[in-house]
């Protein structure tokens, strides 16, 4: 919550039943019946109450979620949401499906579950708001880890170690600490490849990112396990969500 003339932040309302008073009500004034006298039951008379506090406030939603998926649009990100948990977020072969922030609880074994966002995808100058970046990237925030989807073989020939270094480029320009936020890489669609087609790809994008990229493919399933355990990992290692300036 903002003051809207200052841009101070007045509260974070960051923990279940968080609550906070904005503006205070005026003291409330005395109606007729309060006059009323053995002699004069029905009165005219009425004190009129104090005015309450006025403010004016830009309220500011971010999603709490321990996991966020980045990437370009069309990565596969709301397809993994849709197959890692019960969430059923709207999913077409089109940039921009995702709209706005779409949270699954994903289950694991010994009674474990984290929270897994997807957010709506990035382009270049998504931290000056272009597209839907400012709205995706405020939803980061509080993400204690981020896993980057990059389409191994997009349907426009485009190079996925360029897509990676374009999000990548957007975290860093954003700040507030997204680009050393743990990261885990995962080489999506390679249902959509032959086997050496995959190996090539991921040869390049390991070579990138100078550690271990994660083949997965949503629709099959191939690879999910892998990813999954990478993830509960880093949540293992991470630490809290830092707080909102």
């Amino acid at each position: 919550v903002y003051d809207a003339s200052t841009g101070e932040r007045l509260v974070d309302l960051d923990a279940p039943g968080a609550r906070w008073v904005a503006a205070r009500g005026g003291k409330g004034g005395r109606g007729n019946a309060r006059f009323a006298t053995a002699t004069n039951q029905r009165p005219s008379q009425a004190e009129p109450g104090e005015p309450g506090e006025e403010r004016v406030l830009r309220l500011e939603l971010r999603v709490l979620a321990d996991v966020g998926l980045v990437g370009l649009p069309n990565a596969g990100k709301s397809t993994l949401l849709a197959r890692l948990s019960s969430a059923t977020p709207r999913i077409a072969d089109y940039p921009f499906t995702t709209l706005a922030p779409h949270l699954g609880i994903v289950d694991l074994p010994d009674f474990r579950r984290f929270v897994l966002a997807d957010l709506p995808g990035l382009i270049e100058g998504a931290h000056r708001g272009q597209g839907l970046g400012d709205r995706f990237l405020r939803h980061l925030e509080r993400t204690r880890v981020l896993v980057h989807l990059v389409e191994l073989a997009p349907l426009d020939g485009a190079d996925p170690v360029e897509a990676y270094r374009a999000v990548r480029r957007e975290l860093e320009a954003y700040g507030r600490g997204l680009a050393g936020r743990p990261e885990i890489v995962a080489g999506t669609k390679t249902d959509a490849l032959d086997e050496e087609g995959v190996k090539a790809a991921l040869s390049r994008l390991a070579a990138e990112v100078d550690r271990r990229v994660h083949p997965i493919s949503a629709v099959t399933g191939a690879g999910l396990g892998a990813l999954l355990g990478a993830v509960v990992a880093a949540l293992d290692e991470a630490p809290p969500a830092p707080a909102i300036p």
